[in-house]
């Protein structure tokens, strides 16, 4: 299928207002460009933040570093605040450095995928625009978009960035980014060159809006196929039972299902409390005397494939569980039975080891 193709073109401007609709926003700008979700955070960097202006991002977990880096690699000014390993920046530390400082953006990872880490996205935005609200609030949410809740226009966020193959339950290789009216005006607003070709806003958004429009437009060959894949994912969490409401409820309900079979077992989640914990994904400590060779391969046999550690300061300590998407609201499917009755089994093998 061409990307010319008069079949195509409708597919394309249905995925742009469909993108909307997930993150509850009327009218904010969505890009959807080949890439991985790294290149949401080339975006960000290259078109709103100008070489030398400030940056502030929120660590809560691996990524909060790689962001970190890359806003650096494009000229930010960038400091961080670390959370504990397990928790979440507070809101009384992000506003006494807002205090401190003019800063750009402030940036978080809505769910850290190498703590389970979950932020609270309203809070912070609520805490900057108190505190400094010309900042725009950008959110890393590669790991929580259509498991958790997240409204834009509502809770005032700026730049929400994710990608294809998570809760969206897409093939990976799509980057998804949506941009606030507030954040395309500061695009629109700077003063120097943006500080990348491919990742410019100045070439994909008249793709953007020729899509929508009905039209076809080139700069770069979109990814026909995975367009095609998404706009059958977003069909179906926008206009198909259950609901995206009810989405986030069973997200919720899997979520607490596998805290509590881990706790039967012995298991400790990362996040300290349940309040910073994800519901797409559990990031669980081995008990004393089980490790990564003893769990892992024993559920890789079984069909059951589960991620190691991460985080570099704790990596082998612990372990990360996926249930989002179709995995957490299609029941019938059985794959959160399989889960846990797997993991209960496989337990009980190493014990009796």
């Amino acid at each position: 299928m061409s990307h010319v193709s008069p079949d195509f073109i409708p597919v394309f401007g249905d995925c742009i207002r469909m993108t909307r609709q997930i993150l509850f926003t009327q009218n904010a700008q969505p890009f959807l460009i080949s890439g991985s979700g790294t290149l949401g955070w080339d975006q960000v960097a290259a078109n709103l933040v100008e070489p030398g202006e400030n940056a502030l991002v929120l660590h809560s977990g691996y990524f909060g570093d790689s962001f970190a880096d890359c806003l650096q690699t494009y000229g930010a000014k960038v400091d961080q605040i670390k959370a504990e390993i397990g928790t979440a920046v507070g809101q009384t530390e992000i506003a006494n450095a807002l205090a401190k400082k003019k800063y750009k953006i402030v940036t978080f990872t809505h769910v850290d995928t190498s703590t389970g880490v979950l932020s609270d996205a309203k809070a912070i935005a609520e805490t900057v625009k108190r505190v400094s609200p010309d900042t725009l609030v950008v959110v890393d949410a590669v790991c929580s978009v259509a498991s958790e809740e997240i409204r834009m226009d509502a809770w005032g966020l700026d730049v929400v960035l994710t990608a294809s193959q998570k809760g969206l339950g897409t093939p990976p290789g799509l980057s998804i980014l949506v941009a606030s009216q507030k954040a395309m005006a500061v695009f629109n607003s700077r003063t120097s060159p943006v500080t990348s070709y491919y990742a410019s806003w100045k070439k994909w958004l008249p793709i953007m809006k020729a899509y929508e429009g009905g039209t076809a437009a080139y700069f770069a060959t979109p990814p026909v196929n995975l367009i095609y894949a998404y706009h059958e994912s977003l069909s179906q969490i926008t206009k198909a039972a259950p609901s995206l409401e009810d989405r986030f409820k069973l997200h919720r309900q899997v979520s607490q299902r596998i805290r509590d079979t881990a706790k039967e077992l012995g298991f400790k989640q990362l996040p300290h409390d349940s309040a910073f914990a994800a519901n797409g994904m559990t990031a669980l400590y081995f008990p004393e005397g089980v490790s990564a060779s003893d769990l892992l391969p024993r559920l890789a046999k079984r069909g059951v494939i589960v991620a190691g550690g991460l985080h570099t300061s704790i990596k082998d300590k612990y372990f990360r569980i996926g249930h989002m998407g179709i995995t957490a609201v299609d029941a019938q499917r059985g794959d959160i039975n399989t889960i846990v009755n797997n993991l209960k089994e496989v337990m009980a093998e190493v014990k009796r080891k």
